[in-house]
């Protein structure tokens, strides 16, 4: 079998703290995107390494329509995320434990039209690793907060400059980042202008979230959509969603459509702290509020 859309990343145990509650759910950036995927449709396949005691995250996928390939290691990584204000573009990321390093073996048999590399930290998917990606010849995703973060030694998760960025980036076909993220890297707050920044360093499309929308630039057009919801109660999870969305909608439309299945399919998640479980019918009266 060939699959549409393939998300790699580790599965992190995630405790939630905000001002009113603290709360833990089942993380990992490869887990909302694949929930996503497999809600809109895309034949989907999961490659995550977590401990086996965490292994209904797994089945959880499996029984909604994933094939997964889990390698099962000494511990789960284990995430804090913290957002001390309403603001939910303002939080630190605690990372106590981590499932280790991604080795080409592990999508070695796997075809799939896109990979999408949803890495929590740097050393989880090594540039190495990406270079035998790239020789499959599909087209590949990256989350780039999985090659700019790093720990310090209070295990703090921090954005670090990375050597290896225009590399990384020449392999890349779409690059999904946050804006605080896309500021870091480029210097530029305007989304606009970092977008144009992030295009120059290789990539094909730029995808950039932020707490109002999204944001894509294909090297010659800016699009852009905002999050149409009632309510916000799940933040984590939100570029995972719209970046799997977005690539996998691009296999079969233009980016400027593409990009209201990705604002649609989110804005959905995050009123809900779980990930996307919508079913298509809800997700295409969403999508019909985009003019």
């Amino acid at each position: 079998m060939e699959y549409d859309i393939t998300l790699i990343g580790n599965y992190t145990k995630d405790k939630i703290v905000t001002p009113t509650e603290t709360k833990y759910v089942d993380g990992g950036g490869f887990n909302y995107g694949a929930h996503a995927a497999i809600a809109l449709g895309a034949k989907t396949a999961a490659i995550t390494r977590l401990k086996e005691n965490d292994k209904h995250v797994v089945d959880n996928l499996v029984s909604a329509g994933v094939d997964a390939f889990p390698t099962y290691t000494k511990n789960s990584t284990h995430m804090e995320l913290i957002y001390p204000t309403d603001d939910f573009d303002d939080r630190v990321l605690v990372m106590p434990k981590s499932a280790g390093s991604f080795t080409s073996d592990q999508f070695k048999n796997i075809k799939s039209k896109v990979f999408l590399v949803n890495a929590s930290i740097r050393d989880e998917f090594k540039v190495e690793t990406l270079v035998d990606l790239k020789k499959k010849g599909s087209l590949i995703g990256i989350d780039l907060q999985g090659f700019i973060r790093t720990i310090d030694k209070n295990n703090i998760l921090i954005n670090s400059n990375w050597k290896e960025k225009e590399e990384a980036l020449g392999l890349t076909h779409y690059l999904k980042a946050d804006g605080v993220e896309a500021e870091f890297l480029t210097g530029e707050s305007d989304l606009i202008s970092a977008a144009k920044i992030l295009k120059s360093y290789g990539p094909k499309e730029v995808i950039i979230t932020h707490k109002d929308g999204v944001l894509v630039y294909d090297g010659e057009n800016i699009y852009q959509e905002p999050f149409i919801l009632d309510k916000i109660i799940g933040r984590s999870g939100r570029g995972d969603t719209c970046g799997a969305s977005y690539v996998y909608k691009r296999l079969t439309l233009n980016p400027k459509n593409s990009i209201k299945w990705a604002a649609a399919a989110t804005s959905l998640k995050m009123e809900s702290d779980t990930p996307l479980k919508n079913t298509m019918h809800e997700i295409e009266n969403r999508v019909s509020k985009y003019k």
